[in-house]
């Protein structure tokens, strides 16, 4: 049954295609973190400058990527995702140009800045899956939590490949993220058949943050951007106040893991109830279950605990993004999603700051104590807004499951 379900849903023409290419597509851009540290630190000697050129980048990605996503709805995926790939390519070799080169310190950030074009992907794989199975809630719902699988295996791949090749070579991580970017276009170009048509007249209707749901969402996914930041900076300080500092990686890895293996379980599994009422519920086990690593005593049990952590992030994000679907109209199905990443991505910067500071005030350990925090508050967010999101859901989306 769990794999005959996914199965039936990449036999749908076209899918297995874009569903490749999704992921072909997003190891860039999770590359892209820690082979711009990796480059600048080793080129030229300065974490601190690495880490503000990295800034700079995230900052600006806050602004374009929500622009870009809408133009998509407007004009269409492939007329506004290439040419903004092709941007990321040239400004990522300008990056590398000047880093090698000895170019001022402004270039850098001048091109790490003008390369933040670069697509929410998830948010094109998952308009191709609502655009297929718009009449069937069953099969998106099989969707949506392949797609998120899907991200956390990109989180995993991501880093590790970039800094393999960058301790390889400084410049090999963003280079092979610019080969693959390059790959995964002429892949995506192919994908014309599953293409969702842009909105009539090419128009998208007013601001999306003026639904008071998707407003409710975009705190709750900010929060629960605290709650990843914490852990990863929290992980990495623990493992290496243990004394093995490389194991921050794979530990990282199991988390990562148990979210991909609870988020196949759910796809596999029959929805029943409000999807509103699911994702309170998956709030309050992922405020729970990421308590855990708080009781930690040495590297094995860390490992075990966020392990089990992992197993309610998938599950939550996938009511989530099923709930963001529901009451978000198709005419900005791309621009919603692309803001809902930027809301994880800015909690998740929020959260490594705020972690850094209690890790060097209290210690290593007690920057566990953050994400249970973080997480019971986005539930307490959630549960007092449950009343905007379940009739913008049901008006929305048709009628709920």
């Amino acid at each position: 049954m769990f794999v005959k379900r996914y199965a039936e849903l990449l036999a749908s023409p076209g899918s297995a295609g874009f569903t490749g290419t999704g992921l072909l597509l997003r190891l860039p851009f999770m590359m892209n973190g820690v082979s711009t540290i990796m480059l600048i630190a080793q080129l030229r000697g300065s974490y601190a400058m690495a880490g503000a050129v990295g800034a700079s980048a995230l900052a600006a990605g806050v602004v374009t990527v929500p622009w870009i996503s809408r133009l998509i709805d407007r004009r269409g995926q492939l007329r506004v995702a290439v040419p903004a790939v092709l941007n990321w390519v040239f400004w990522s070799a300008v990056l590398l140009i000047c880093c090698r080169s000895g170019a001022a310190e402004w270039t850098l950030f001048a091109a790490a800045i003008l390369s933040s074009t670069y697509p929410n992907v998830g948010g094109l794989s998952r308009a191709r899956w609502a655009e297929l199975h718009r009449d069937d809630p069953a099969s998106l719902h099989v969707a949506t939590s392949l797609e998120q699988v899907i991200d956390e295996v990109a989180f995993v791949i991501g880093p590790v490949l970039a800094a393999a090749l960058c301790g390889l070579l400084p410049e090999a991580g963003r280079a092979a993220g610019i080969a693959l970017a390059l790959v995964g276009l002429v892949c995506l170009s192919a994908q014309r058949g599953t293409e969702p048509r842009p909105a009539p007249g090419g128009k998208a209707s007013g601001s999306s943050l003026t639904h008071p749901g998707m407003r409710v969402l975009l705190v709750v996914f900010f929060g629960t951007g605290i709650l990843f930041g914490a852990l990863e900076i929290t992980t990495v300080a623990a493992t290496e106040a243990w004394g093995v500092p490389l194991a921050s990686g794979f530990v990282l890895a199991l988390q990562a893991a148990g979210s991909a293996v609870a988020g196949l379980a759910l796809g596999a599994a029959e929805q029943g109830g409000e999807t509103a009422t699911r994702f309170l519920r998956g709030l309050g086990g992922m405020a729970l279950c990421v308590s855990l690593p708080i009781a930690a005593w040495n590297l094995p049990s860390l490992a075990l605990l966020m392990f089990l952590a992992g197993t309610a992030t998938a599950p939550t994000m996938i009511s989530g993004m099923s709930l963001l679907q529901r009451i978000t109209p198709r005419s900005q199905l791309s621009e919603n999603l692309g803001i809902a990443v930027v809301a994880i991505s800015t909690g998740i910067a929020a959260g490594s700051a705020l972690t850094g500071s209690i890790i060097e005030s209290l210690g290593a350990q007690t920057g566990y104590l953050l994400p249970p925090a973080a997480a019971a508050l986005s539930l307490a967010v959630a549960f007092v807004g449950r009343s905007r999101l379940r009739p913008a859901a049901a008006s929305a989306g048709g009628r709920e499951r």
